[in-house]
């Protein structure tokens, strides 16, 4: 079923105005009586019929209260900025797999790098492919992109019950699997290189900062691939991919 987000908690009857009533009305071709997935501010998520369109206000009548389709974990990825367009598949796919949030990185070996001006330009345009992600994939809520970090910024963001992991593929990593066996833990936080990975100094300053180093494999993966593998792996341990 297809879903929406609307600006406030769930209620009997829902206006939904400007783009996104648009986007049911025109992108959607829906009508009157149609049912609509809908998911609100408060976290909770629901079925609702379409019961008016009249401009740009779609009013929705909410029929009943359904479960939540958010992870049993919270994930956060700290994603160096990567060359050419591929934050936008990063974006896409890691809210698609359930992450809680996204922090574009700013690491020394990044090729790319971005004037204040350019940088909300790029946020706008990554948490509009995050609440695109999130309708499509029936998220309960829309996950957050931003703001620009460094590692110590990030750091400074993190609290004292979330494990940091970093991938990295020197010497003195874990194994991801080997961590992911450990006692259960709710908040996570993967710290992603760009291309070029992360400088030694770089992995040294986030093992100061209690972050531990992981691997994903025998295998060197892409800056766009690593962060969405780890991210699977952890939701997989958690039993919210493949646990049907």
């Amino acid at each position: 079923m297809r879903r929406i987000f609307v600006s406030g908690p769930l209620a009997d009857f829902m206006d939904v105005k400007g783009e996104s009533a648009r986007h049911i009305g025109f992108s959607l071709r829906m009508a009157v009586g149609d049912a609509l997935g809908v998911a609100g501010q408060d976290g909770r998520c629901g079925e609702a019929e379409i019961v008016r369109m009249t401009g740009d206000t779609v009013t929705l009548a909410l029929k009943k209260i359904i479960d939540s389709t958010e992870p049993p974990v919270d994930v956060w990825l700290a994603q160096a900025l990567p060359k050419s367009d591929k934050m936008d598949f990063i974006v896409q796919k890691a809210v698609e797999l359930g992450v809680k949030g996204l922090f574009p990185l700013q690491a020394a070996n990044c090729v790319v790098h971005y004037d204040p001006a350019k940088q909300a330009d790029k946020l706008r345009r990554w948490q509009k492919i995050a609440q695109e992600a999130a309708q499509q994939c029936g998220r309960g809520v829309i996950p957050e992109v931003g703001p620009f970090v460094t590692l110590s910024s990030l750091f400074d963001r993190v609290p004292a019950d979330t494990r940091v992991l970093t991938l990295y593929e020197g010497p003195g990593r874990e194994g991801l699997r080997s961590i992911l066996s450990g006692d259960f833990c709710g908040s996570w936080v993967l710290i992603i290189g760009p291309e070029g990975g992360l400088a030694e100094s770089e992995v040294e300053y986030c093992r100061s900062r209690g972050a531990r180093t992981a691997g994903l494999g025998p295998r060197i993966l892409r800056t766009e691939t690593a962060g969405l593998a780890a991210l699977s792996a952890i939701m997989y341990d958690c039993g919210d991919l493949g646990g049907m």
